[in-house]
């Protein structure tokens, strides 16, 4: 069985919507693009090393149209590397309207959402979902995915559609290696899920060493 990596760019308080510019979401969010300012080299190098291995796209309509409009043309460029991947892999889109295909190898998935991610899982071996907050609700409630890499910026919005936006249920994760901070103070953040769901204790207990 193939495994569901999600990738996802953040604020501090954990927004994630529109981070690459002010067309992608523009509806009632005055930040898009707010991500610009805080890119350097090494956050730059762990993303792209974080696409090693990827041999298939899931995207939600809106990420998907931002992408089919913009990778098809980047071959031979700043970012050739990333363009050539995503040009010559499957993409998956979660949709219930009607969208434009034609960027090559991009397929609908059925209204069986759940069903049509675990079917994927069987045909490949390393899906990567970008951006798509409204897919991610769907994959974090159902537990559909293996990986969670976080790119924590800090930035503060306190608007915006954020990382867990509603579609969350308990569940454990586990740190996969230590936090990589840049030198913009962005920190990579890699979580594989785990098993079980989070458990309790007391803070006041006496081997906590704190007195009653």
């Amino acid at each position: 069985m193939g495994l569901v990596h999600i990738e996802l760019f953040a604020t501090l308080d954990l927004v994630a919507q529109a981070p690459g510019g002010p067309d992608e979401d523009p509806i009632g969010f005055p930040f898009g693009g707010w991500q610009a300012p805080l890119l350097d080299e090494v956050a730059g190098a762990q993303i792209l090393a974080a696409y090693e291995g990827t041999d298939a796209l899931l995207l939600g309509r809106r990420t998907y149209d931002i992408f089919a409009a913009y990778w098809p043309h980047q071959e031979g460029g700043q970012d050739n590397e990333i363009a050539t991947l995503f040009n010559r892999i499957p993409k998956y889109v979660a949709s219930r309207g009607r969208p434009d295909l034609s960027w090559q190898g991009s397929t609908q998935l059925g209204p069986d959402l759940v069903g049509a991610v675990r079917e994927i899982r069987d045909r490949h071996e390393n899906i990567k979902v970008v951006g798509s907050l409204n897919l991610v609700q769907t994959l974090l409630r159902e537990k559909l995915f293996d990986r969670l890499d976080l790119w924590v910026h800090p930035i503060v919005l306190g608007v915006g559609k954020k990382v867990f936006d509603g579609g969350e249920v308990p569940t454990n994760v586990t740190l996969l290696e230590p936090p990589a901070a840049s030198p913009s103070g962005t920190v990579h953040l890699r979580y594989g899920l785990a098993e079980g769901t989070p458990g309790t204790g007391d803070m006041t207990a006496p081997d906590r060493g704190v007195s009653r």
